[in-house]
């Protein structure tokens, strides 16, 4: 066996059997029996088996070759390339002109000596062209080989080679399987526009239905990205039905971000029966800007809303379009000790249905903490805020219709305690941590004009406690002098394990105004409100969140959550009772669900996941579904299914049996 001079190797550039992703832009080393250097024409011959090898690792073994200057003339017999650890090329006789090159008597495969049963997948073909200006690979009379066995012949395809990141064609199609609409195969086509932008657009055919459009398209710009899907039908009744959404964010500096989205659908069903809908009660389209600074932030954003759901309620649902909202914080350094201060303003807008609202608010709040003797925490905080709305139309809580300006001035403020007291230790470390805070506000009558518009009402849990409003949104108003307490305790040991139990309560000292009997707030006493957690930080975690009636400890609201076993086996629960609002109108007066799910990983390749959530109240399945996974180093493969037994308008229930098959080629699906 011969070696090539190091002198010879600056010549060979770039050389490849194939052409395939095999790139001698690097230094590369020639073993050969016999080994010929032109100086004239700077060519080499070689004689008898030739093995030709980069710094990649990638190789060609071959007899009797030729290879130009440049590697733009190739020729020789007994091909055999290794592009990869995997990616696999082999031919009876191979020549190269310029830019094209030709195996004849070829196979390839991206899948050699994967599987212990034999080759996973591999193409024979007549003769493979590759052209290295389109850098796409042309398969003559070919036979696609599944483990030795024949599956199909084609008379010709062609595909990228594998060095290509992208490039426009076809991809694995999908075959999907509803109880409505029959069969429907997913024939989606990519187009590579450039390396940060490019779409896909998905033909579906159905066997009762007519057939589904869909597109789906992605920008990456220097500082800014852009998405839109969305989708269109002309169904058998004659209805035009579709969906869009969009996504844009743009970066407009360190200090400013901007960001427009748009959700809309032809009508409440479609994207429930079309399998695009994803339990979302509302479409939400609109704008946003956001402005940083170091202790500064500030957006301003717009909302206009599509329902979905079949009943709606202005006490759980934004009641109109909010056209504009603008929130401003800013937080100072300290001003003295670590007493700093913050400051709020905040502009918002609704319309809808002739009513329309404006509403303008300013706060100014001092916060001062403060460790004492004893390890005793102090907080002080006074704030002063005033409100201005602008009412066009708009029912009052005394059930008139009113229009014209209201005002109110509310100051407040608190005092809160707390006193962590740890006992250290080298297996748990404890911590007891008693908290109280009072919080002094006037009581005023009339201090909520009209019904709750940017929140979904007043709700007590432990997360409302100790926090500068119990109620959610701004609206609605504490209105009166009130107390929060209660008690944390939690341990830890040094692998990370932790427990952690909280109770607490509120107390007014007025009643709570047009708050819903079953919010939990009451004047005096609140109901009880906790939680309870454990995490061993290997295969369990649970945590539970509950609310108890004051006078008899009846339940009234818990929450919780699971998991249970590692990413490979795992169990998975969440359960949901709740006595609910009088206003909210659900179907009943309890929510009573549990959601659950569990992953197998069955081999190394094969997995499988199933989902469900089930209505307790009404004994049934709300919706439910599964997948089985394989995941092979040439292939992928799943299978699922989904039910949903929603009924809702024009649609009712679905299941849907999906398939999806695709070959991998260096860990690119395709």
């Amino acid at each position: 066996m011969k070696k090539t001079p190091a002198f010879l190797m600056f010549l060979l550039f770039p050389i490849s059997a194939l052409a395939i992703s095999f790139d001698t832009n690097e230094p590369v080393v020639i073993n050969a029996d016999k080994i010929e250097y032109d100086a004239n024409s700077e060519t080499i011959k070689t004689s008898g088996k030739t093995e030709i090898t980069n710094q990649s690792g990638q190789k060609i073994t071959l007899t009797d070759s030729y290879l130009s200057k440049n590697g733009k003339d190739l020729s020789g017999n007994d091909i055999e390339l290794w592009l990869g650890p995997h990616v696999y090329v082999e031919s009876k006789n191979v020549s190269r002109d310029n830019d094209k090159t030709i195996a004849r008597d070829a196979m390839f495969t991206a899948c050699k000596n994967c599987d212990e049963l034999g080759e996973t997948w591999e193409i024979s073909s007549k003769e493979i062209k590759h052209d290295m200006n389109e850098r796409m690979l042309s398969f003559y009379n070919s036979v696609f080989w599944v483990y030795d066995i024949p599956v199909f012949w084609l008379p010709y395809f062609s595909m990228p080679d594998p060095g290509v990141k992208h490039k426009t064609g076809f991809l694995s199609p999908s075959l999907e399987s509803t109880n409505k609409m029959g069969t429907q195969i997913n024939i989606p086509f990519y187009v590579y526009i450039s390396d940060t932008h490019d779409l896909t657009t998905t033909l579906s055919y159905l066997t009762r239905e007519n057939p589904l459009f869909q597109l789906e398209h992605r920008l990456n710009a220097k500082h800014s990205e852009f998405r839109t899907r969305g989708s269109f039908t002309h169904n058998r009744d004659g209805e035009n039905r579709w969906h869009i959404f969009n996504n844009d964010i743009i970066d407009m500096g360190e200090n400013a971000r901007a960001s427009i989205f748009l959700e809309r659908a032809s009508d409440k069903t479609y994207m429930q029966k079309y399998g695009f809908y994803n339990s979302q009660p509302y479409l939400d389209s609109g704008a946003k800007i956001e402005l940083f600074g170091q202790s500064s932030y500030a957006y301003a954003d717009a909302h206009v809303f599509q329902e979905l759901r079949t009943y709606s309620s202005r006490y759980s649902v934004p009641d109109g379009n909010i056209l504009p909202n603008i929130h401003g914080v800013h937080q100072t350094t300290p001003l003295f000790a670590e007493t700093y201060a913050t400051f709020m303003g905040d502009i918002l807008g609704i319309s809808g249905e002739g009513r329309s609202s404006e509403r303008m608010i300013g706060e100014a709040r001092i916060i001062s903490p403060w460790t004492i003797w004893g390890g005793n925490r102090l907080t002080a905080s006074l704030a002063a805020r005033y409100d201005i709305y602008n009412f066009n139309n708009i029912t009052m809580l005394d059930g008139e219709d009113y229009s014209g300006i209201k005002s109110r001035f509310l100051p407040n403020g608190y005092l809160e305690w707390g006193l962590p007291l740890f006992r250290p230790s080298t297996k748990w470390t404890q911590v007891l941590e008693p908290r109280a805070r009072l919080t002094v506000m006037p009581h005023i009558q009339d201090s909520q004009f009209s019904g709750n518009t940017d929140s979904a009402g007043a709700l007590l849990s432990d997360a409302t406690l100790f926090s500068n409003n119990r109620f959610s949104g701004l609206d609605l108003w504490e209105n009166g002098t009130f107390a929060d307490y209660g008690v944390r305790w939690s341990a830890f040991d040094p692998t990370g394990k932790n427990i952690e139990t909280f109770i607490g309560q509120t107390y007014d000292f007025t009643d709570p105004h047009q708050t819903d009997p079953y919010s939990g707030f009451h004047r005096g006493q609140s109901d009880y409100v906790g939680r309870i957690g454990y995490n061993n930080m290997d295969w369990l975690n649970i945590y539970t969140r509950f609310r108890l009636n004051q006078q008899d400890f009846e339940l009234r609201h818990t929450e919780t959550n699971m998991v249970l076993g590692n990413p490979k086996y795992f169990f998975n629960m969440g359960h949901i009772w709740s006595r609910q609002f009088i206003e909210i109108g659900t179907e009943d007066k309890y929510i009573n669900e549990i959601m659950g799910g569990i992953g197998f990983q069955i081999t190394d390749r094969l997995s499988l996941r199933m989902n469900a959530i089930y209505n307790m109240t009404f004994e049934r399945f709300q919706q439910h579904n599964g997948t089985l996974y394989y995941e092979h180093p040439c292939y992928f493969l799943s299978f699922g299914y989904k039910r949903d037994n929603t009924i809702k308008e024009d649609y009712v229930g679905n299941t849907t049996f999906q398939f999806r098959f695709g070959i991998s080629v260096d860990g690119k699906h395709y």
